[in-house]
C-alpha cells in the first residue's frame, strides 16, 4: 500500500490550490494554512530548491474533534496536509493517506473514520485536477 495518493493536473500551482479550496469547501473541510515551502526556504538562505512547492493544512472541524475525543494520539496527525508542487515540469497534487497514517495507533474504529475521510480528500484531488 503507497502512504500517499498523487495526481498529475494541467492546471497552474495556483489553479489547482483555488480548484482544492473550493472542492474542500463542498464537503466542509478548509485549509487552515498554506506555507509555500520554496519561498520559505530562501528566505532562510537556502537558495539550491527553486521549484514551486506548497503544503496546505486542511481540517474538518467536526472529524478533528471525533477523532481527538477518540484518541489523543492521533493529533500527531492532524491536521491532513494537501502538497501542490511541480515536478518534470508538470504539476502534482497529493496527499499522505490517512489511512496510513492512522495505522500506526492500531484501533479498527480510528481506521473505518480514517477510510471516510481519505475517500473524501481523494475525490477532492480527482476534482480539483
Amino acid at each position: 500500500m503507497d502512504f500517499h495518493y498523487t495526481v498529475h493536473t494541467n492546471k497552474t500551482i495556483e489553479e489547482a490550490i483555488e480548484s482544492i479550496e473550493q472542492n474542500l469547501k463542498i464537503n466542509k473541510f478548509g485549509v487552515l494554512w498554506q506555507l509555500n515551502l520554496t519561498e520559505t526556504l530562501q528566505k532562510k538562505g537556502v537558495d539550491s530548491y527553486r521549484k514551486p512547492y506548497r503544503i496546505l493544512e486542511v481540517c474538518n472541524p467536526v472529524e478533528a474533534a471525533r477523532v481527538l475525543e477518540h484518541n489523543p494520539l492521533v493529533g500527531y496527525f492532524l491536521p491532513c496536509k494537501i502538497t501542490v508542487y511541480e515536478d518534470e515540469g508538470k504539476t502534482k497534487i497529493g496527499l499522505p493517506k490517512p489511512t496510513a497514517m492512522i495505522s500506526l495507533i492500531n484501533d479498527a474504529e480510528l481506521v473505518s473514520i480514517a477510510e471516510s475521510i481519505e475517500k473524501i480528500l481523494i475525490d477532492v484531488l480527482e476534482k480539483s485536477k
